[in-house]
């Protein structure tokens, strides 16, 4: 038998009680290409990436002659990405409570582009189960979920702190640790009247 994936439940083992702990390689490589995690220059492997702990609840349904899979618990953990201002490493805590369905990837709805017209028979979702993931086999996987919970944590633009002060744009200092003695730039639009000498 194939060796199963690191976050693998057997449906044949439901309804269960499962832990999982997700080790901060994993983070690193599931934050790998995004940019406030990039821009930190940490390795792959950084031991400081993040972690993750899952306490969840699993049980079947069976449904249209098939099998639906719900997942209910929490995830908590932490993950460090790069502020917006002074691109210092920071955490962002994370504390979700989960309630997400596994269905049969033959029932999952289907994406706008390649969706069935309108008259065509199709699996129906709940407006409950908005949380869906798709399993192939005789196993859910768990991964897809827990990664999710990573990627959805980082903020557009995420900050240390409501006031920081960022990087100065000419020299680079980080200007919540130390000052420096660069001027504010003038507009260009406006280095015209600097050298204008007004009548006495």
């Amino acid at each position: 038998m194939a060796k199963l994936p690191p976050f693998a439940v057997l449906l044949r083992e439901l309804p269960t009680h499962r832990t999982f702990d997700v080790s901060p390689e994993l983070v690193g490589e599931w934050l790998r290409g995004m940019p406030m995690r990039d821009v930190l220059g940490a390795p792959v492997d950084d031991p400081n990436a993040g972690h993750g702990h899952a306490d969840l609840e699993l049980y079947t349904s069976e449904g249209s002659g098939s099998l639906h899979v719900f997942a209910t618990g929490t995830f908590k953990g932490d993950l460090t990405v790069a502020c917006s201002r002074c691109v210092e490493p920071m955490k962002i805590p994370i504390d979700e409570r989960l309630m997400v369905t596994f269905m049969p990837k033959s029932e999952m709805p289907a994406d706008e582009d390649d969706a069935p017209a309108p008259e065509a028979e199709g699996a129906e979702v709940p407006a409950e189960d908005l949380d869906l993931f798709a399993y192939e086999g005789e196993h859910v996987d768990l991964e897809p979920l827990f990664r999710e919970q990573f990627v959805l944590a980082i903020p557009y633009a995420p900050l240390c702190r409501e006031d920081c002060k960022g990087l100065c744009p000419q020299c680079g200092i980080d200007r919540n640790s130390a000052t420096c003695a660069c001027e504010k730039p003038i507009d260009p639009r406006l280095a015209v009247l600097k050298n204008l000498k007004l009548p006495s």
